[in-house]
């Protein structure tokens, strides 16, 4: 019987033991491995490192140090409060902009919904948006808004640039970018009633990626009282638009908020005076902030490297040469701007105003190898493209002629993203930034007053001075 229960025993053990070699041997199917990574503490994960790279100055120092740890394609992490995937290089990207919609769409953490309360999802509201004003944003559309963008561009220079030795370059184009944008979008002229609702822009955007903790005196609570502010003032100009529209003092064709009043829908799908307010929120931020942000960049490479303002400053002269005592630059006058539209992509390459944005997987799918569960949040990079010397030989070199011919190789490039979600504004973009330095190279040089100030992303590239700088106005 010792015998027999021995016997029992070895063979138990040895059931047990191929057991447990076949089930830690045994590796998992590969549609089931998720990309390696680390998610960080709880709750916070790895979003303070996220954003702190930002406030250092590089922000691409969170993608790159993960990327050379885990995989240069996409690997784990954990940000604002959700598990992500973190895509890397040109087939992530070709991958998220060709499912938008089918395995992705975008999202928005919980955090922003109390800055842009709504009854709609993020991404039924991006959906309604982009509905709202493609007409606006049509080349016939665009034609006829050079000509208000160069009038108000010389004014402005005129104003706040000319007869000053230095000035802070930022905040001036703040102001600017903020003016056409009130213009074009909502017909808002007036300085002072401007003013109401643009200095509290600035709290927004810094809350709209800060730690969202809702206490007084943190960066989100002041921006969940700027988004108030702003939208009450908004909410006013909407219903003073209503009006003029039934009293026929207002076109239904002026702008993008008259657009959107005259084909709001009914019933459940009629837009409330908050909704419409919301829409002209991002559309003000988009339309001013981004620019703003990529002309100021503009401003300080060209003072950094003398010979790339020369070949702006040549081929601006040539259009200014052409144009008539007060005529204004048209169509044809900014298709001749290529090389200064060069300089200016090569800016938006080494310095995006956004670094990336987010998605999320609408249902289980397998990307490069590795398992992306529903509800996973994904993070596409602009920097772990922009940036890598794969795809862009001496990346940190300041290089327009990578814009030549065919230029970078699909995918590599996205600035403005791609596919369903490619920036609606891009082109409205590229005019205003075409007019702006059109003004600028011809009226001055200029130099930086502090050689190596300090670049902050948060969230957009903006200098931590505003880029104060000594004008030399060339003379005439």
């Amino acid at each position: 019987m010792d015998w027999f229960h021995g016997s029992l025993l070895s063979l138990f053990v040895i059931f047990v033991s191929l057991t447990l070699r076949f089930v830690f041997s045994k590796k998992k199917p590969t549609e089931n491995l998720e990309p390696p990574g680390r998610t960080g503490w709880p709750f916070l994960g790895e979003t303070l490192e996220f954003l702190s790279t930002g406030w250092n100055g590089h922000p691409e120092k969170f993608v790159f140090d993960r990327m050379a740890r885990y995989s240069s394609n996409v690997f784990k992490t954990s940000l604002l409060g959700s598990e992500a995937a973190v895509f890397c290089g040109p087939a992530g990207n070709k991958f998220l902009f060709s499912n938008e919609y089918k395995l992705v769409r975008m999202w928005v953490p919980d955090s922003i919904k109390k800055l842009f309360p709504s009854k709609s999802s993020a991404a039924e509201e991006a959906m309604k948006m982009r509905k709202s004003f493609p007409v606006f944003l049509k080349p016939e559309a665009l034609q006829r808004y050079i000509g208000v963008m160069d009038d108000i561009t010389g004014k402005h220079f005129s104003t706040s640039w000319e007869n000053h030795e230095i000035v802070a370059v930022y905040p001036l184009i703040k102001r600017f970018a903020f003016v056409i944008a009130s213009r074009l979008f909502i017909s808002v002229e007036d300085p002072d009633h401007i003013a109401k609702f643009a200095a509290p822009f600035d709290q927004l955007v810094s809350g709209i990626f800060s730690i969202p903790i809702d206490l007084p005196g943190t960066q989100f609570n002041k921006a969940i009282k700027a988004s108030k502010h702003i939208r009450k003032e908004l909410i006013d100009i909407i219903e003073q638009r209503e009006s003029d529209l039934e009293k026929g003092k207002a076109s239904p064709k002026q702008d993008v908020l008259s657009h959107m009043l005259v084909t709001n829908g009914d019933g459940e799908d009629a837009m409330t005076s908050s909704d419409i307010a919301n829409k002209l929120i991002a559309l003000l931020l988009g339309g001013h902030d981004t620019i703003a942000s990529t002309c100021t960049s503009i401003v300080r490479y060209l003072a950094e490297l003398p010979h790339i303002y020369e070949g702006v400053y040549k081929e601006q002269m040539e259009v200014a040469k052409s144009k008539g005592p007060g005529e204004l630059l048209n169509w044809e006058d900014l298709q001749k701007m290529k090389y200064s539209w060069s300089v200016a992509s090569e800016v938006l390459r080494l310095s995006p105003p956004f670094q990336g944005t987010f998605r999320e997987a609408l249902t289980d799918f397998t990307f490069n190898g590795f398992f992306i569960p529903k509800g996973w949040k994904i993070y596409w990079s602009t920097n772990g493209v922009h940036r890598n010397p794969e795809f862009f030989s001496d990346p940190l070199k300041f290089d327009p002629t990578r814009f030549e011919g065919g230029g970078p190789a699909p995918y590599t490039y996205v600035p403005f993203g791609g596919g369903a979600r490619m920036c609606p504004g891009k082109e409205f973009a590229r005019l205003e930034i075409l007019v702006f330095m059109h003004h600028i190279v011809k009226r001055f040089r200029w130099q930086k007053t502090i050689p190596d100030e300090k670049i902050v992303v948060d969230p957009m590239p903006v200098p931590a001075k505003g880029l104060p700088v000594r004008l030399y106005p060339h003379k005439t």
